[in-house]
């Protein structure tokens, strides 16, 4: 049995727990997503930029009482990804 190649975006440990929240919430703030990844901002900036152009998250900024908000949304594309990355971690496991 051969197995199934990991994605390389997916498979980082800050990418993953992204896109791990955003299939359950489909969409999400920059600060709730640091809150649950525990990650710094500097970090998350640069995780959730790869993903956005990888086509697998959307990005919106803009102000909210002269406050700048990070909203993240998942893509079609990145459903689509994340499904074919958990089929292929399946595949290991049930080796």
């Amino acid at each position: 049995m051969q197995f199934k190649e990991l994605d390389p975006i997916i498979h980082s440990q800050l990418r993953l727990s992204v896109m791990s929240h955003l299939i359950n919430v489909h969409e999400a703030g920059f600060t709730s997503l640091k809150d649950k990844t525990n990650a710094t901002s500097g970090n998350l900036s640069v995780q959730i930029n790869k993903l956005r152009e990888a086509g697998y998250i959307d990005i919106t900024k803009h102000f909210n009482n002269n406050y700048p908000q990070t909203t993240c949304k998942i893509t079609p594309a990145g459903i689509e990804a994340f499904e074919n990355y958990v089929k292929a971690i399946q595949s290991y496991l049930s080796f």
